[in-house]
C-alpha cells in the first residue's frame, strides 16, 4: 500500500543516532503492522508535496514542533493540502500537529491549553469503539510532547478517545480522516532524550513527573494496527 508521509519536521541532529529522522521513526512503526506498506515521504517544510491528492492510496501527517496557526508558508500550503485531501475523500491521519491541523484546517481551533505540557506516558480512554480498532481495547498508553491541543472541533468530528489532560485526543472527520494526539512513534529513550533537553522551556517538575512515566509499557503496536487498518479499509 502506497502512503504519503507528509513530513513536517526533522528530527534534531543530535537524536538522530538515537532513532533516525521521521520517516525512520513511522518505517518502524508500521511496517510491523502492514509488511508491504510504501512510504513515500513528502518533506512538506521545503515545499515536497504530492502532484495531486490520489498520488497516494493514503497520507500520514507527522507532528512538528512549530504550531498549526504559525504564519508560515509551507503550514498555509499544508492546511489547503488537507482540505483537499477532505474534499477528495481520501484517507488521512493526522499524528499530534497533523492531528490539530485535521482541526485547523476544516474550521476547528487549537491553540495552547491552560492545562499545561502534555508529555511522558498518558492513557486515553476510547469513548467510541470503531471497526477498525482490532486488537480491541478499552483505552491505550501513548507517548505525548505537546503543548497545542484542539479546543473547538471541525464539523463532522467525533471524539472517539479522551482523557482529562486533553479530551480531544482522538477524533475522527467524517469516515476518512483520523486525528491522534499522541506519538505512537516515539520510543521511550528518544521522548526521555526530547524532554530531558527541554526542561527550562516545559519545568523540572512536569519533566519529573513525565520521566516517571517513562517505564509505563505503550501501546504503539496495537495502534499501529490501528492507523494501518483505518487506511486500508
Amino acid at each position: 500500500m502506497r502512503i504519503g508521509l507528509l513530513q513536517c519536521d526533522h528530527v534534531n541532529a543530535e537524536f538522530q543516532p538515537l532513532v533516525g529522522d521521521y520517516p525512520d521513526l513511522f518505517a518502524n512503526l508500521l511496517t510491523p503492522a502492514m509488511p508491504d506498506i510504501e512510504l513515500v515521504v513528502y518533506d512538506v517544510t521545503q515545499g515536497q508535496f504530492p502532484a495531486n491528492v490520489r498520488e497516494c492510496e493514503g497520507y500520514i501527517s507527522t507532528g512538528s514542533r512549530q504550531s498549526v496557526y504559525d504564519d508560515v508558508a509551507w503550514i498555509h500550503d499544508l492546511s489547503a493540502f488537507v482540505r483537499d485531501l477532505y474534499a477528495n475523500q481520501q484517507k488521512f491521519v493526522g499524528i499530534c500537529f497533523g492531528h490539530q491541523m485535521i482541526a485547523h484546517a476544516l474550521g476547528g481551533e487549537v491553540k495552547k491549553t491552560g492545562r499545561g505540557w502534555g508529555i511522558g506516558v498518558k492513557s486515553v480512554e476510547i469513548n467510541q469503539p470503531q471497526a477498525w480498532m482490532q486488537p480491541a481495547m478499552p483505552a491505550y498508553n501513548l507517548l505525548l510532547s505537546h503543548q497545542d491541543q484542539v479546543e473547538t472541533l471541525p464539523p463532522d468530528a467525533r471524539v472517539i478517545g479522551s482523557n482529562a489532560h486533553c479530551p480531544n485526543s482522538m477524533i475522527v472527520v467524517g469516515e476518512h480522516f483520523l486525528g491522534i494526539q499522541a506519538h505512537p512513534e516515539f520510543t521511550p529513550q528518544y521522548a526521555e532524550a526530547l524532554m530531558c533537553s527541554r526542561i527550562e522551556r516545559i519545568g523540572r517538575e512536569t519533566v519529573d513527573q513525565a520521566l516517571a512515566t517513562l517505564s509505563t509499557p505503550i501501546d504503539s503496536p496495537a495502534i499501529a494496527q490501528w492507523i494501518t487498518a483505518f487506511l486500508g479499509g
